[in-house]
């Protein structure tokens, strides 16, 4: 028999949890840009290093490896990547106003997460991902940094906008330890360099902090990443248990619905005003980042495979098939109409999810 009480509890911690993960992702993402600056690190490896990055989800992962939960890990890395493309992107799209065009640099990162993209797929149905091939998505996503940085030097291509919390508008302290509102973001600029245009010094303006101080906030962002990437495993595995689900469909569905709020809320914003880079980049980097650094960091703690929790072909399928619609999305300026279609689609895998394939 069903323990409601025990159930109703973590549903309300789980909730919690996701607060908890937007506060530690805000303290950590925007007190790293000021520490970078202080320290005189290129604002534009900052920009890339902070934009499209899942620290949250990388945390989360983290936190059912340690649980020897790694099927709700990779379910999580999974359903993040359809949740960001049939999720965030249909909202995006669906608020993107006439004359949709992505630039270069976009139609670069679509391809590349593709790519990416196929090669984790293969890799999975064939169950081929062992601490070998983990090792090997990890090198993948470092060349990729790598790579990122030095288009970014020879000037090649744009570094995506600050994603998640960083493009939500809010403010933060500049150099000069100025409070900063933070104005509409720039494709073709990180979002950091806006905050070099400081507003009037009025009476919310706030005494320029130390660098000890911005460290310390560092250390309590990780901490509160930390901690609600423990409270959100914790309570998923309690409540896929109650309802007798396996730990891959919970993570594909809740969990990665709940961790993926923030980037569904970016899209809107960035869709509504015209931002196409910005959903561009930061869909395309977030998923890479899931598919090599999330994924190799499971295979590397050794993704133990049983048959309740398996990847069923209509799930490889469907991170697949995102993938290819997200190039479709941007080599073909696909608008409106598109972002219903992938909305419907993403309510059709839920259901499905809890339905049908619930294993």
């Amino acid at each position: 028999m069903m323990d409601w009480d025990a159930l109703c509890f973590n549903v309300a911690t789980l909730i919690a949890g996701v607060f908890v993960l937007e506060y530690g992702a805000d303290k950590f993402i925007d007190h790293t840009v000021i520490v970078g600056r202080r320290l005189g690190i290129s604002q534009t490896v900052i920009a890339f290093l902070t934009a499209g990055a899942e620290w949250e989800e990388l945390a989360v992962v983290v936190a059912a490896i340690m649980q020897h939960r790694s099927p709700l890990a990779l379910g999580n890395v999974l359903g993040s990547t359809i949740s960001n493309i049939l999720g965030a992107l249909s909202l995006g799209l669906l608020f993107y106003p006439q004359g949709l065009e992505f630039d270069r640099s976009a139609k670069i990162y679509s391809a590349l997460l593709f790519v990416v993209t196929t090669l984790f797929v293969v890799l999975a149905f064939f169950n081929q991902l062992n601490q070998i091939v983990g090792g090997v998505l990890i090198a993948i996503f470092t060349l990729y940094i790598l790579s990122i940085i030095y288009a970014i030097y020879k000037g090649v291509a744009s570094p995506p906008e600050l994603s998640d919390s960083d493009s939500d508008g809010e403010s933060s302290d500049s150099d000069d330890g100025e409070f900063v509102n933070r104005g509409p973001v720039s494709e073709t600029s990180p979002l950091i360099e806006n905050e070099h245009a400081p507003t009037s010094t009025d009476k919310g303006s706030r005494r320029s902090r130390s660098l000890p101080y911005h460290i310390f906030q560092v250390i309590v962002g990780f901490i509160s990443l930390s901690l609600s990437g423990y409270i959100l495993c914790h309570s998923a595995v309690t409540i896929a248990d109650s309802l007798y689900l396996s730990g891959t469909v919970f993570g594909l569905t809740v969990v990665s619905f709940a961790t993926t709020l923030p980037e569904k809320l970016v899209a809107i914003l960035s869709g509504s005003r015209g931002y196409g880079g910005i959903m561009a980049g930061t869909t395309a980097g977030s998923n890479i980042f899931l598919l090599t650094l999330c994924a190799g960091v499971v295979a590397v703690a050794g993704y133990q495979v049983q048959e309740a929790d398996s990847f069923l072909l209509f799930e490889l399928a469907a991170v697949w098939l995102s993938s290819l619609v997200f190039c479709a999305v941007i080599f073909l300026g696909l608008g409106r109409s598109t972002g219903i279609v992938l909305l419907v689609a993403y309510l059709v895998f839920l259901c499905l999810e809890f339905t049908v394939y619930r294993r």
